[in-house]
């Protein structure tokens, strides 16, 4: 089985292009969303999280998110520390997710894979791009962040272009029946070399 990274900065439409994969029928992993589920549900990430931002990281089982981005965000090492806690325990619970799918090929999706290395565990990667202005429009319209917050988070990771060279596939999204054609290609490449 063949594991595929799938990967684009804040607000490039990975989301949209991992949904696209799975009306295919391909399984997809996605690693923010599971990341929230592990940080409600692990009783031993819950409590390393506290022990390095404190109590108020969490409101009960459930994490305060707006207390836990004003922490990181801004602070290379806490974002850095915070990230080594959750990945690991994101990255073990993929290869027991992944270990239970039956197809051809695995989709992981995740915003850093080149910002940590983890890049080089794929067996190929694709990545979803999108001019900045469209990304920062998309975010301000998903979840309300002001600008500031969301060029703070561009910050943290790498530009297209560096993404590019180290990108087995990308799909410029702009256009969403583009984007899914570029998906169906893509798929059909998978399909061939996995089997």
């Amino acid at each position: 089985m063949l594991v595929i990274g799938l990967t684009g900065g804040i607000g490039s439409g990975k989301t949209t292009v991992g949904r696209f994969f799975t009306e295919l029928g391909v399984p997809v992993y996605n690693s923010d969303g599971e990341a929230k589920r592990l940080m409600e549900e692990s009783a031993e990430l819950r409590e390393a999280i506290k022990a390095l931002l404190g109590e108020q990281a969490y409101q009960g089982n459930k994490p305060d998110r707006p207390f836990i981005a004003s922490r990181v965000f801004g602070n290379p090492d806490l974002l850095a520390r915070l990230n080594a806690i959750i990945h690991p325990v994101v990255r073990a619970d993929f290869k027991s997710w992944a270990g239970r799918q039956r197809f051809p090929y695995v989709i992981q999706e995740a915003a850093i894979l080149f910002e940590n290395g983890s890049y080089m565990k794929f067996d190929k990667i694709i990545l979803v791009c999108a001019p900045r202005e469209e990304r920062i429009k998309r975010i301000k319209e998903r979840d309300g962040s002001k600008r500031e917050e969301i060029e703070a988070r561009m910050a943290h990771q790498w530009d297209d272009d560096r993404k590019r060279a180290l990108a087995d596939f990308v799909i410029e999204n702009l256009d969403q029946e583009n984007s899914r054609q570029e998906v169906l290609k893509i798929h059909r490449h998978l399909m061939q070399i996995s089997g």
